[in-house]
């Protein structure tokens, strides 16, 4: 069983509750618009991080990071990205390949609002942590947090950090 701590949109700020709210994570999955190598680096020194680079990070940070990433982690199948859209409405790179082949949870950011939802047309788990971050148009900042197990996705979290301001 691996506990998993998910992030997205922090643009150069980390809230210190975050380190209480991942302490018992066994990894930390970043979904890109990390901001700054200090966020990355206090990720990394915290817990074993997997991160994907977003359209506001810089060359430093995407020589570290990659824009897509796809791996096998206690069964399920996971992929992310930044930019993906949401059920419904995706973007043309992630369409096709969920068309083609699906994971079984795939993951972005970007949007800076936090939405879980099975996408039953892909047979995919859909999530999007939002944004912990202070830049942007969300008013709460979230994170989720989660267990895999046996391929199974359970007991999902979403937790408010507060007010974006």
């Amino acid at each position: 069983m691996k506990k998993i701590g998910l992030i997205s949109d922090t643009h150069g700020w980390l809230d210190d509750a975050i380190f209480k709210h991942f302490q018992d994570c066994d990894e930390i999955w970043h979904a890109g618009d990390i901001g700054t190598m200090e966020v990355l680096d206090s990720l990394e020194a915290f817990k074993p991080t997997r991160a994907v680079f977003g359209n506001i990070d810089d060359t430093p940070i995407r020589s570290r990071t990659v824009e897509n990433l796809r791996w096998h982690c206690e069964g399920v199948d996971v992929w992310i990205t930044h930019i993906g859209g949401k059920p419904g409405n995706y973007s043309n790179l992630v369409r096709q390949e969920l068309k083609t082949n699906p994971p079984k949870l795939f993951i972005c950011g970007h949007s800076h609002l936090c939405l879980v939802q099975m996408d039953k047309s892909n047979s995919v788990l859909y999530m999007n942590p939002g944004a912990a971050g202070k830049q942007g148009f969300h008013h709460v900042r979230t994170i989720l947090r989660f267990e895999l197990h046996d391929s199974k996705i359970q007991n999902l979290e979403v937790i408010e950090l507060g007010k974006r301001g």
